[in-house]
């Protein structure tokens, strides 16, 4: 993961935007835990208007030395004039006052964990929004509202769902947090187990978007990598969440992110596996994901996670493209999908298939996706459908695809990549006319 970008050389609208996708965990579970996670609603309100004075402000004024500590400050002075306005508890305007001491400090100055407690604001908050009370999705959809920002419309199509259908799940979930009267506090050893596979889907989720936007100029997210890998170290280092699934998920990430560096050429532009310049992935990182696949080969668990990572290991440690394992590959799709099943894990294998058998092999495995309406909406499986006519020869049918899924792309280097696969199947049909 490359080093995020001096905030100096952006302009305001670009660094509040990045403030709110980075700190929008910290703010909210900051806030919570002075306003009470009853207040929830209330809590995103005054996040979201503390952003926007920020971009107010700072088009006017120019931005301060300490971008994350001003918005934190006006976040915490919005918070206390509300607890005066209410009169909800005269006692607290001195822990607002000394948790917002707290707060401005750089987030090293917090530590992973304390008497085996979790203090990292944003990590606690993820846990109130995993809690059993709450359905397993609607966990991980509060989560990632709450923890990072994230739109109903992306949310949507993480799970391959409407927004209409996203934004219902959310207000079930807040009204059931507030019905349940479910507290900020985080529970100590067995009690705060069922809540970790919660916790590990929703950063899962989040490292899945910083990996492959759903929309934007940027494919990649750094920031959002970046959070998701921090709070499952954080995780990693309490006793709970020191299991194997975890240590596969961190496996997965390490060994994802490790590639980062090859996925776009010099200009910007998407670069497909068999492209990559593999001298530049990061063998530290892949040594570190390496060692975490041993660690979560403890214990007879295999989940979903320890499949991904097998398969990204696969991928790290083949010499090249052509000495890929597409056979073994395969083998960890089917298994994939016998304990996970989704149309996503068969587009998936429809790729593995075709680079064992064939492009019509690809198809046909396409073809036989169960729940094709589902992933109809899905830009990559048109652009899949695409390439594999493409092989073919079939450039008239591989331009349709492509047209298509360039009409569903939302990325920029996506778009560029799909426009340039449609200029080259018109010239092709062109010529063979």
């Amino acid at each position: 993961m490359s080093a995020p970008s001096d905030v100096s050389d952006q302009r305001p609208p670009q660094i509040v935007e990045h403030f709110f996708r980075h700190e929008t965990g910290r703010l909210h579970g900051a806030l919570i835990r002075i306003l009470g996670v009853h207040n929830l609603p209330l809590a995103e309100d005054i996040a979201q208007e503390a952003m926007l004075r920020a971009l107010r402000s700072w088009s006017m004024g120019g931005i301060p030395p300490n971008p994350s500590a001003w918005i934190t400050q006006v976040a915490m002075n919005l918070a206390r004039d509300n607890l005066r306005r209410h009169r909800m508890a005269s006692g607290k305007e001195q822990a607002i006052i000394t948790h917002h001491e707290q707060t401005i400090a750089p987030p090293a100055a917090f530590p992973a964990h304390a008497d085996h407690g979790i203090q990292d604001d944003a990590l606690r908050l993820m846990f109130v929004c995993c809690h059993p009370s709450i359905a397993p999705d609607a966990q991980v959809i509060l989560a990632l509202k709450v923890l990072s920002g994230f739109g109903s419309a992306e949310i949507a199509r993480a799970f391959l769902s409407t927004e209409a259908a996203i934004e219902k799940q959310l207000t079930r979930a807040k009204a059931r947090i507030h019905d349940a009267k479910i507290g900020f506090e985080i529970p100590e050893g067995e009690n705060l187990a069922p809540r970790v596979n919660g916790v590990l889907a929703a950063l899962y989720l989040l490292f899945n978007e910083g990996h492959s936007a759903t929309s934007g100029d940027h494919l990649l997210r750094d920031d959002l990598c970046r959070e998701a890998v921090r709070l499952l170290s954080l995780l990693l280092a309490h006793p709970v969440g020191r299991t194997p699934r975890a240590h596969a998920l961190m496996a997965l990430m390490l060994l994802t992110a490790a590639r980062f560096p090859s996925r776009l050429d010099d200009q910007g532009a998407l670069l497909l596996l068999h492209d990559q310049n593999r001298s530049k992935w990061d063998r530290t990182m892949i040594e570190q994901g390496l060692m975490h696949l041993v660690l979560a080969a403890e214990g007879t668990d295999l989940s979903e996670f320890h499949l991904q990572a097998g398969i990204a290991a696969i991928h790290c440690t083949a010499s090249d493209f052509a000495s890929t394992d597409w056979a073994r590959i395969l083998r960890h799709y089917d298994a994939l999908q016998r304990i996970r099943p989704s149309p996503i894990v068969e587009l998936n294998r429809a790729v593995a298939v075709a680079h064992l058998h064939g492009p019509e092999a690809g198809l046909d495995a396409l073809a036989h996706i169960a729940d094709r309406r589902k992933i109809e909406s899905y830009h990559l499986y048109h652009a899949t459908q695409g390439e594999l006519h493409w092989r073919l020869g079939n450039a008239h049918e591989a331009a349709i695809c492509f047209r298509r899924a360039l009409a569903l792309a939302q990325v920029g280097p996506e778009q560029a990549y799909l426009t340039r696969r449609l200029q080259r199947t018109a010239e092709n049909s062109t010529l063979s006319a």
